[in-house]
């Protein structure tokens, strides 16, 4: 599936800005699932420097400054990208085999894998994860069967609620509630599998969404979306999971970053110099052109 995308940010102060300094994790990635066929980025005012370069996933990201006076900042990223997604391996090593198979893998994709094991600024590790997983990981069971099990049981026990959270909202809270929305999902479901001793990443990117029947598709409504990736030692590859619709990312998911969680791949931030009362504004487009 072709797709057309726009993401658009604005930030707006009551007062003029005189420096600001920003990165953005912004362009979608060409993967072995995926490839980008066309990028544009617009920033107004124009940045007095910028500097592109891949991170240490190898994500793309641009780093610029603004020096001239400004109320409002625009950034916005448009892109064409055909997406036809990866067919997943079924019998794979048993999910308790994992950490001893890390072990003694030392390629260099298990070496990379392994990285994602730990704890890192959004993704705590603890009991309460790892027994909040374990019914769907019986022992002598495939890795994926399990991981597609407790994938659905996320998306059936917990509950999309928009507003109920906030990015510094800890997923210990999320576990209580039951409610969140995709990061929150994403995290969560991350911190249950390291807890196990299950590599698993953080992916952010788009998702293809369809209008009510007989309405007409609403440019600009789109989001931005979070999912989680999980190494499969053996086959050494990563097979994605969409814990906030019960499903396995196909043709309708556009990949742009991945990392150990949202703070590695935080679509902007920055540094400013004045301003105040400032009000962020973002419009996501994701327009299907077809295959």
């Amino acid at each position: 599936m072709r797709y057309r995308i726009s993401h658009k940010t604005i930030y707006q102060y009551t007062e003029q800005v005189s420096f600001c300094q920003n990165k953005g994790c912004l362009k979608p990635r060409t993967t072995n699932g995926q490839t980008v066929e066309s990028l544009e980025l617009r920033i107004s005012p124009a940045p007095s420097g910028m500097e592109e370069f891949l991170d240490f996933y190898g994500n793309g990201v641009v780093l610029f400054t603004v020096q001239e006076a400004h109320k409002k900042l625009e950034v916005e990223i448009r892109s064409e990208v055909v997406a036809q997604g990866l067919p997943v391996p079924r019998d794979t090593v048993e999910w308790n085999a994992v950490i001893p198979w890390l072990r003694s893998d030392l390629s260099l994709k298990s070496l990379e894998a392994q990285e994602f094991l730990f704890a890192s600024p959004y993704v705590p590790l603890g009991d309460a994860y790892r027994a909040y997983a374990a019914p769907s990981f019986p022992a002598g069971k495939p890795l994926i069967a399990c991981v597609e099990e407790f994938n659905k049981r996320l998306h059936k026990e917990f509950t999309y609620k928009p507003q109920m959270t906030t990015i510094s909202t800890p997923i210990s809270e999320v576990l209580k509630t039951r409610m969140g929305v995709c990061q929150d999902f994403a995290h969560l479901m991350i911190a249950c599998l390291r807890s196990l001793g299950i590599p698993a990443r953080y992916v952010s990117g788009y998702l293809r969404t369809f209008p009510p029947a007989g309405k007409p598709r609403l440019i600009g409504a789109d989001a931005s979306h979070a999912w989680v990736s999980v190494y499969v030692p053996g086959e050494g590859c990563w097979v994605d999971f969409d814990p906030t619709n019960g499903k396995i990312p196909g043709d309708e998911h556009i990949t742009v970053a991945w990392g150990r969680d949202y703070s590695d791949v935080s679509p902007l931030s920055g540094i400013v110099l004045g301003g105040s009362g400032q009000s962020l504004r973002v419009s996501v487009d994701v327009e299907p052109l077809g295959n």
